[in-house]
């Protein structure tokens, strides 16, 4: 197989196996086709107003001040005396749109959203907005318009805000919330004059949605025990008061509104959210108005955490509900048909209605749910063979009939309770035969994945070992064996593929489970070499065999490991640290392996800090700043000293220019970070001064000499003028401790070669990557280089969780992109992030570069065993992928899979890169007069 040929097959077999967990796991589980379930009896409202504070912590609006009184006087004299309040607790990830769609539409986040990056409706669905007569909303762009373009009709109308005003440098993000408040007062008093407006405002079954910005922007940018989102809470709760008594005096207090406060998440100490903490996940919910219960005075109630006594609220009872089930209450109040997807349970202590409406209202959510499963079950039969259909037993047929008739027998006989119980019982089973149907393939699609991977694996080892050592001979192929063998694979194909046919499975299936055919064939041509294999390394020593197969088991392991725990890494840094001692490397070369010891202990002390992002620490980047310019005098010093090297001075003027964008990048962190504090937003200067950087970065380095060492510090230099533009704390030492140690690792890597004989010892100071792509003679694989690429995935993984885990949604910070950017734009923000998890990896790959051509090593070969690293630990990472459990083990689950398997595609454009960034040259253009050499 070509080169050309051998990249394409690798790339596509990685995508096809990137790709498959969405399949497999993070289908959609929605279904389309369903009966709209209404309840029966008159609804006790004819209105809803929605208030979602996004962003609005349970605690931040329960707790009361030092003086005893509370943060939201008017909310707290609601849930004291006029209605009912709970918890409503979320589910990761915490964000606005999930959040969002748990609350209006009743289902949790479409997991096949995630492929969309929670921006856009993979599948469309059904909501409370949908089911209203109408629906007015206000609020941010982010939001309102995916509730409006899934509804059918014309009936559900947004007013928002310029996407420009989102902004964490802003004065006050506050004037997000009074903007909303100002329109739906300027609205309401518009529709005196406007007849149309008046009598649809007039009518039932509508709903007032009003999306609260503005303490969710205070938090990120000031966090959430700031004074700016203390202060937010007191704006919410005074124009709560001012719309619900606006709303009250307009219909002339009729007793038809229905108000629900919640939040669609809330947010960390730290000020970010997207993950698991409690304090993202806890969000307040108020309950008042018509149809709803009065507060109901308790003695005494148990739950696990102890916010009631801190709240001073254990005398009233606590009604906590799951996210979900808000859209059911609300469906419930105004008397709409239940969203077609939720998956929520009406919480019946909310009402303030007969036991007859609320046993109808439950029969309702049970008949809905059932009927999703009814189509789930329909679908799953119409595309399985019959002999091979399992249905889900607990529900079949009969017992679905059973059930309806029993809750109708109880409703008509009055046993209200007894129906109750019944449907949430059918609730729970319906919602498990869901999960059952959506699950129904898994394993099937799981084995045949898992069975193309280690084909895949398996033949990559086999070219290594067939064209990259002496371990076996060359072997002439059989013609006749090798065309039975490929009619045999052909047959195998078929009948998959027959198999598929009839029974009407998507084209995606035809791919995963066809796939391992041809991987495995190309295998299987190669049983000669396997033989050959097989033969020498019986001749090796047992013993010897087994060790090296156990270290590598359980390096791949700690590889694993640190992806969980990233404390891991600080115990691989400490062993190799030791790497010198064990080798006896320090015997020969005793002061590159003290500085390489000591480096690797420095870099073990990063894993073991908090996450980036939590305390920013401002003085400390500027330290940073300080210390590269004055590595770079040192530098500069040196140059100096061997001028005659060096035709001109052009390459001084590129040094001093990048010492200039260090310093130039110090002073713009400190004063963009000075300006927000002072609530003067972001100075235009700094920002031009950032983007120039930014792009002058990846241009200067290919300006400076190719000398191994020269280019590898021109490239730190303009990567660290970046970096530190994008740090908050104690990452932007980070790049600096790592590139130490790589500069170390590359002379190492050359004592090794010299240690184990396989070269003699060139002078790396005057080693031009220009020519080294000349080098025509490449040895072949020893067992030491299976050692140089661990080493090299290893560094890669400590460059991306060395500082914080990259696969946690809460562990980004906005903070980091404020010398850039302050109005909240997710992809350029998002995009700055990412390049600021790139920066360490490139330094990594061109140190990797260099160690390749100095150890006289074909990019090819190393990359291979690369490869076969990360395909090892990717399919560890397919077995542990899960869409069970808590929203943070899923999508941490999910996150580790992609990244590694994305680590494997992005390491062939590192290469890339990193080849352009250490031979490639610029030239500029210059004067006739040359300096003599």
């Amino acid at each position: 197989m070509g080169i050309p040929v051998f990249i394409l097959a690798g790339l596509l077999v990685h995508f096809v196996f990137l790709v498959s967990i969405f399949e497999i796991y993070f289908s959609s589980p929605l279904v389309h086709g369903m009966t709209p379930q209404q309840t029966p009896l008159p609804p006790p409202a004819k209105r809803l107003v929605l208030f979602v504070a996004d962003g609005l912590r349970a605690d931040s609006l329960y707790e009361l001040n030092s003086n005893n009184t509370s943060q939201a006087p008017y909310l707290r004299s609601i849930l004291e005396n006029n209605g009912s309040w709970g918890i409503s607790h979320t589910r990761v990830p915490t964000e606005s749109r999930p959040g969002h769609v748990a609350l209006i539409a009743g289902f949790y986040e479409d997991v096949s959203a995630v492929a969309k990056g929670w921006k856009e409706n993979p599948v469309e669905f059904d909501s409370v907005f949908n089911e209203s007569k109408y629906t007015w909303s206000w609020g941010s762009p982010d939001i309102l318009p995916m509730f409006a373009k899934g509804a059918t009709g014309d009936h559900v109308y947004t007013f928002c805000y310029a996407a420009e005003s989102e902004d964490f440098g802003a004065q006050d993000a506050a004037k997000l919330d009074t903007w909303v408040f100002d329109h739906v007062k300027s609205f309401f008093n518009s529709s005196r004059s406007n007849e149309t407006l008046f009598s649809a405002l007039n009518e039932e079954k509508v709903v007032l949605f009003l999306h609260l910005l503005g303490i969710d922007t205070n938090g990120h940018a000031h966090r959430p025990n700031s004074r700016e989102y203390k202060e937010n809470i007191k704006i919410v709760d005074e124009g709560v008061k001012e719309i619900a008594s606006m709303i009250d005096s307009f219909y002339g207090n009729d007793g038809k509104t229905a108000f629900i406060l919640t939040s669609d998440h809330g947010m960390t100490d730290w000020g970010s959210h997207g993950a698991g903490h409690p304090s993202e996940t806890l969000t307040p919910l108020i309950v008042w108005g018509a149809g709803v219960n009065y507060p109901q005075k308790v003695t005494s109630q148990f739950f696990e955490d102890n916010f009631l006594k801190e709240w001073k609220l254990e005398n009233l009872k606590r009604l906590d509900v799951n996210q979900a089930d808000v859209a059911p209450l609300m469906a419930s109040l105004i008397g709409v048909p239940f969203p077609l997807n939720s998956v929520g349970t009406l919480p019946l202590e909310y009402l303030n209605n007969s036991a007859h409406f609320k046993a109808e209202s439950m029969f309702t959510n049970a008949v809905q749910i059932l009927e999703q499963f009814k189509v789930k079950m329909s679908q799953k039969k119409e595309t399985t063979l019959s002999f091979l259909f399992t249905p889900f037993k607990p529900l079949s047929d009969s017992e679905q009939i059973n059930f309806l008739k029993k809750m109708r027998l109880y409703i008509q006989q009055q046993k209200y309770d007894e129906a109750v119980s019944l449907c949430k019982t059918l609730i729970n089973l319906a919602l498990e035969g869901l999960s059952y149907y959506h699950t129904y393939d898994r394993l099937f699609l799981g084995l045949s994945i898992a069975v193309g991977f280690v084909g895949w694996t398996t033949y990559v080892i086999l070219v290594i070992i067939k064209t990259h050592t002496n371990l076996t001979k060359t072997v002439q192929a059989n013609n006749k064996a090798s065309t039975v063998l490929f009619y045999g694979f052909a047959c195998v194909g078929m009948i998959i593929a027959f198999f598929l046919l009839i029974q009407t499975c998507p084209w995606t299936y035809y791919v995963y489970c066809l796939l391992p055919v041809p991987v495995w064939y190309a295998v299987v041509r190669e049983l000669p070499v396997i033989q050959d294999l097989a033969t020498n390394l019986l001749s090796l020593h047992l013993g010897q065999s087994i060790g090296f197969l156990l270290v590598c088991t359980l390096g791949i392991e700690i590889l694993v490991f640190s992806f969980f725990y990233r404390s891991t890494l600080t115990v691989g840094l400490l062993v190799f640290a030791g790497w010198p001692v064990i080798t006896q490397l320090c015997v020969q070369a005793k002061t590159r392996a003290l500085i390489w010891t000591l480096l690797c202990v420095l870099l073990a002390i990063f894993p073991l800090m908090p996450v980036v992002g939590r305390e920013p620490n401002i003085p400390m980047v500027i330290g940073t700043g300080l210390l590269t310019l004055l590595i770079s005098c040192f530098s500069l010093a040196s140059l100096c000293k061997n001028k005659n090297k060096y035709r001109n001075n052009e390459d001084l003027k590129v040094h001093f220019y990048q010492m200039l964008s260090i310093a130039l990048s110090t002073y713009v962190v400190s004063s963009t970070h000075e300006s927000l504090k002072n609530k003067q937003g972001l100075p235009v200067l700094n920002q031009i001064i950032s983007w120039m950087t930014l792009v002058s970065s990846s241009v200067l380095p290919l300006l400076s000499p190719t000398f191994l060492f020269q280019r590898l510090f021109s490239i730190l230099l303009s990567l660290m003028s970046t970096y530190l533009l994008l740090s908050t704390g104690y990452e932007a030492l980070f790049p600096l401790v790592l590139s130490g140690l790589m500069f170390v690792w590359i002379t190492m890597e050359q004592e090794a070669l010299q240690h184990y004989g396989l070269s003699l010892k060139p002078k790396l100071a005057g080693f031009n990557f220009a020519y080294a792509t000349d080098i025509t003679q490449f040895r072949q694989l020893h067992l030491d280089d299976i050692r140089r690429s661990f080493f090299f995935v290893f560094f890669i993984v400590t460059a991306f969780f060395g500082t914080g885990n990259i696969a946690s949604v809460n562990s980004f910070d906005p903070a980091s992109v404020y010398c850039f950017l302050t109005v909240f734009s997710p992809f350029m923000m998002g995009g700055l992030l990412v390049l600021k998890v790139v920066i360490p990896f490139v330094l990594v790959s061109c140190a990797f570069e260099a160690v390749q051509v100095t150890t006289q090593l074909s990019s090819k070969s190393l990359f291979l065993i690369v490869l076969v690293i990360s395909d090892i630990m990717a399919l560890h990472f397919f077995f542990l992928v899960k869409d069970y459990g808590s929203w943070l083990d899923i999508g941490t689950s999910i996150s580790h899979y992609v990244l590694v398997m994305s680590l494997t595609i992005f390491m062939m454009l590192m290469n890339g890169l990193a080849q352009l960034l250490t031979t490639q040259r610029l030239e500029l253009p210059r004067r006739t007069k040359h300096h003599s050499t």
